[in-house]
């Protein structure tokens, strides 16, 4: 996994929003001093919305104790 960026996100990390209208783009700083900057398209905005919206019920679903499990 080398050729992987990774950037963990936390509670407290900056995450700052930009529209750039001229690019028809959203810049989405992550960190302060050196920032990692993803850069979405208008139209994969929603699909990336979704897609943190699924990780979110994912990992809800995974804390739910399921019937049959003892505590």
């Amino acid at each position: 996994m080398t050729d992987m960026v990774r950037v963990h996100v936390t509670a407290d990390l900056p995450i700052r929003v930009k529209a750039l209208p001229f690019a028809d783009r959203v810049e989405i700083r992550l960190g302060k001093a050196f920032p990692a900057v993803l850069l979405v398209d208008r139209d994969a905005l929603s699909r990336l919305g979704a897609a943190i919206s699924e990780g979110a019920a994912e990992l809800g679903a995974a804390n739910k104790p399921r019937a049959g499990d003892v505590s």
